[in-house]
């Protein structure tokens, strides 16, 4: 599992120019689900996303002291199987990593379930549609988190 991590001001998805997910200060999460992935990846995931300190104690700081969770962030959860795209060889990415979009659209919906758990406000997209996806990346602080199975 793959997720790119932004701490934003702000951040929307919208299809044909309709807005289906708004958030202000928090995360934006684009989720990348890979072909052997399982609930422990998703377990794992989900803690870091929620404990990662990336936010400062006080407005202005320079060090990380909050995670999403402590200072009550919100966040907007967007389906991406393109963070499995493979352009080592040719001129076409491969999605072969990249889980089915049965499977793939199971595990992002538990996914992002296990995030509402927290009681933070959680948006989405619309897994499998084309979408806009508006970031006002706060830093810009970005990050790959990735779990593989084992």
């Amino acid at each position: 599992m793959r997720v790119i991590i932004q701490r934003v001001k702000s951040s929307q998805v919208t299809i044909n120019e309709e807005i289906i997910g708004k958030i202000a200060q928090g995360l934006n999460l684009l989720v990348g689900i890979a072909d052997n992935d399982t609930e422990a990846e998703l377990d794992w995931m989900v803690r870091k996303c929620l404990e990662l300190r990336l936010f400062p104690d006080s407005e202005g700081g320079d060090r990380w002291q909050k995670s999403v969770q402590e200072m009550g962030g919100e966040l907007l959860v967007v389906s991406q199987f393109t963070l499995y795209g493979d352009c080592r060889k040719g001129r076409r990415p491969s999605f072969d990593r990249s889980a089915t979009p049965t499977t793939a659209e199971k595990l992002y919906n538990l996914f992002v379930e296990k995030l509402r758990d927290s009681g933070l406000r959680v948006e989405t997209g619309k897994f499998g549609a084309m979408m806009q996806v508006f970031i006002e990346n706060d830093g810009p602080v970005t990050l790959l988190l990735e779990r593989e199975s084992s």
